[in-house]
């Protein structure tokens, strides 16, 4: 049985990560009215990711025998001026899931909930992979945004990503 603070942290994370999908599907939507369907195709794909992160947390919950309560998802509110604002709200965004990840680990480990802790690692490499990614399209963006043709390409290789589901075995 898990420590109760650790259960509840756990459980609100579920509903942290299909918001994160909800606000990726958001960002999708932006580039898609704006004709970049590579960047659609991105943030789409991060939305998949999303939906199997919070499936982990939630299998892994009951892997633990403990109930999950879902939450209402809130929606996204985004008003986006140029393309490289979703850009932008994304790296602040992975950074907040960093630290909610961090929070329940610091939790795990104050208990002495080394099976969560281990549940959890491959959540702390995959935000890494998460802000890097995240920085590399802005880096991108301010390097090629600004010309159309640079833009066409940089959109042609975002339209090449395809998904592929998490490896973590529970």
């Amino acid at each position: 049985m898990l420590d109760r603070k650790v259960a509840e942290l756990l459980n609100n994370q579920i509903n942290k990560e299909f918001y994160s999908a909800y606000l990726y599907l958001d960002f999708a939507n932006y580039y898609e009215s704006v004709g970049l369907d590579g960047f659609s195709n991105w943030y789409r794909i991060q939305a998949q990711e999303e939906r199997d992160h919070a499936m982990l947390f939630y299998q892994y919950m009951h892997n633990n025998n403990e109930k999950v309560t879902l939450e209402a998802i809130d929606k996204p509110d985004n008003q986006f001026e140029n393309n490289m604002a979703p850009l932008k709200e994304g790296l602040k965004h992975e950074e907040y899931v960093t630290s909610l990840i961090n929070h329940i680990y610091a939790a795990a480990y104050e208990v002495k909930d080394f099976r969560t802790m281990q549940f959890l690692d491959w959540f702390i490499k995959e935000q890494g992979e998460e802000e890097t990614n995240a920085n590399d399209l802005i880096t991108k963006m301010e390097l090629f945004g600004s010309d159309p043709k640079s833009l066409y390409m940089l959109n042609s290789e975002l339209a090449g990503r395809t998904y592929t589901a998490p490896s973590l075995t529970l």
